[in-house]
């Protein structure tokens, strides 16, 4: 059984730049922290797998420390969170963060052909759910199914997530291909023993993807530009966009 799993942020969608950051600074607005994150903080924060966890990360300031202490972390952390995301779903139904282009095609194409479809991502599962939904359409999405959030102890790129979707999903490992957009996702899908396939963002793009079997700027669709090829490993040679062809290519090289 053939089967395309694929991260959600920065891959189904740009969600970092677009929804992300702007809901974790509204957050930080709400409970008056004294703390803002720039394009360039935020990019720092991406190596941090997980959201509380970069939340958690300002505690290593001490005077952020000193300004919020007296409460429990693990309660400030829950609720700071909780905060976020709905800010981020906020931000979801209405529109506000664009699919990448070419996602809708090749997941249609994709449950077209038979193969198996999944999102993995260790992200929260509402947000995961909703970028999905928004991303492909309701009907569609209903035929993905989604393993995300704190099902896994360890975030990427521990290779946790990918191998209880595979374990869940009763998946192949060499036919099984992962689009990911960051080298934290990329550890995470091979280190699980799979093949992945990277689609960067301007937050990624000058990341090492040298265990990639393709590298490209976007998955891309009939009537943009013609996909940039950063690295191709797998002999897919796409043309200006990818197709299942390409993909294939990718799993034939990783078997």
């Amino acid at each position: 059984m053939t089967a395309l799993v694929l991260d959600c942020d920065g891959v189904l969608a740009d969600t970092e730049r677009h929804g992300h950051l702007p809901a974790f600074n509204a957050t930080f607005e709400k409970f008056g922290l004294p703390v803002r994150w720039s394009e360039d903080d935020y990019a720092e924060k991406l190596r941090i797998g997980g959201g509380k966890e970069r939340m958690a990360s300002l505690f290593d300031d001490p005077a952020f420390a000193a300004a919020t202490g007296g409460s429990d972390r693990t309660d400030q952390l829950r609720t700071w969170h909780r905060a976020k995301t709905d800010f981020f779903l906020q931000l979801v139904a209405q529109g506000r963060i664009p699919a990448r282009p070419g996602i809708a095609r090749i997941i249609t194409d994709a449950l077209q052909a038979g193969w198996t479809v999944a999102v993995a991502s260790t992200s929260a599962a509402d947000s995961v759910r909703a970028v999905l939904a928004n991303a492909v359409g309701g009907a569609t999405a209903e035929r993905v199914p989604v393993f995300a959030g704190d099902i896994v102890p360890a975030k990427k790129p521990d290779p946790a997530i990918y191998r209880l979707t595979v374990d869940r999903l009763g998946l192949d490992p060499a036919e099984t291909l992962v689009v990911e957009d960051s080298r934290n996702g990329l550890l995470a899908a091979t280190r699980a023993g799979l093949g992945c396939l990277v689609t960067v963002n301007g937050y990624t793009r000058d990341e090492d993807f040298s265990e990639a079997l393709l590298v490209v700027s976007e998955l891309g669709d009939p009537g943009r530009p013609p996909v940039d090829v950063l690295a191709d490993r797998c002999e897919a040679r796409p043309g200006p966009y990818l197709t299942l062809d390409d993909l294939r290519a990718c799993l034939e090289a990783q078997r």
